[in-house]
């Protein structure tokens, strides 16, 4: 009798193991799909309407708000509130999203709340940053200036997401950094027609400065998110990080509105508003939108990609910005302003090239080891293209 029970454990032993062995083909070839799909012609098309959000959102975005103070407005909470209030726009594609299935992973409420606090509040204040920055410098300067967050981002995704600083990306941080420090000196020869006050350029560049390293961490922290407490990258958890951390910063963005005084000064500021109360009505809206869309967008490449990748899709909107500065709002593309900018496209082209070179690796069947941009691992729930 032993005997036959030792036969029978020993023949549900092997079934045992068959069945772990079944599992872990399961897994390999759904990481095998994974792979497939990262690479295939759908995949990069997804990755291209998510590149597009963030860079038309991110270009009107700040265009509408270089036109707002141009156009009369002054209001620094006003314009840091229209970076976040458009997030209550989320929720209709939040609710058109399929639930969760029962085997999803739910992280602890009371984690993610502290995590959207904390990454709220962050944004709320980096958010006011820009819109001091904007105001105090030309909007061509501004966005050369901003590149640097690529350059910090670079640095909190080594410390943060532990991926590697090869020597491509070392190239783009100094030569997006020697980019930055060029406008800064060269910013007597700054000449333009718009409403910038000349004795705040250096307070605008250090802020734009400060802003671009916060938004760096703040890029990190959401990767971090994603891959060590949610460990999902699908579409319901990128709009729900993207919702509730916007609306933490919208209530950052009104409590200053209303502690510093400045929502006194809305209606007489719509009044005098160049070309009426539509205008500036809209102008608001717009900017609100479009900064919802270029931060969609940026989740949605943080989750497919990584940080470092939705960051440099931002950076590609750095020739676009300066070009239409010059032809709405009169900023001089001086020779310091034009060599700041190839500068920043360099450093740009570096880290495509970079991406470009871990891409080659991963699909050489090397498993993208020491590769800069993350990819998913297997355990996690795939962002659905």
């Amino acid at each position: 009798m032993a005997h036959a029970q030792e036969i029978q454990l020993h023949n549900r032993g092997i079934s045992d193991q068959e069945s772990g062995g079944d599992d872990d083909n399961r897994d390999g070839s759904k990481a095998t799909a994974r792979r497939s799909e990262r690479g295939s012609v759908r995949w990069w098309m997804t990755v291209a309407l998510d590149m597009l959000m963030v860079l038309c959102g991110q270009t009107v975005a700040t265009l509408l708000g270089r036109l707002y103070y141009n156009s009369g407005g002054n209001s620094k909470w006003m314009a840091t509130l229209t970076q976040s209030g458009g997030s209550p726009l989320l929720v209709i594609p939040l609710l058109l999203t399929p639930p969760p299935s029962p085997e999803e992973r739910q992280p602890a409420a009371s984690k993610m709340a502290a995590i959207y606090a904390g990454i709220g509040v962050m944004i709320g204040f980096d958010n006011l940053m820009y819109s001091y920055a904007l105001q105090y410098l030309p909007v061509s300067t501004f966005s050369l200036v901003a590149a640097t967050q690529l350059a910090f981002n670079a640095v909190t995704s080594r410390l943060i997401n532990a991926q590697r600083f090869t020597a491509l990306i070392a190239n783009s941080v100094v030569v997006l950094t020697f980019s930055a420090a060029l406008l800064g000196v060269g910013s007597s020869s700054d000449e333009t027609s718009s409403d910038v006050p000349r004795g705040k350029y250096p307070v605008g560049f250090v802020l734009t400065v400060a802003a671009s390293a916060v938004f760096a961490l703040i890029m990190s922290l959401f990767e971090l998110t994603f891959e060590k407490v949610i460990r999902a990258r699908t579409l319901r958890w990128v709009l729900r990080m993207q919702l509730f951390t916007s609306l933490v910063a919208s209530v950052v963005s009104v409590a200053g509105l209303f502690a510093s005084g400045e929502w006194r000064t809305i209606p007489g500021e719509m009044a005098a508003f160049k070309n009426g109360r539509a205008r500036y009505v809209l102008t608001l809206v717009g900017t609100a939108v479009s900064w919802q869309a270029a931060a969609v967008g940026a989740v949605r490449l943080i989750a497919r990609v990584s940080s470092l990748f939705a960051n440099v899709t931002g950076t590609v909107a750095l020739p676009l910005v300066p070009v239409f500065a010059v032809a709405l709002f009169g900023d001089r593309m001086t020779g310091i302003k034009a060599v700041a900018m190839l500068m920043a496209v360099w450093g740009f082209l570096s880290y495509v090239y970079q991406h470009y070179v871990d891409g080659r690796s991963t699909a050489a069947g090397k498993g993208g080891e020491g590769c800069v941009c993350a990819a998913p691992t297997a355990s996690d729930a795939v962002l659905p293209a």
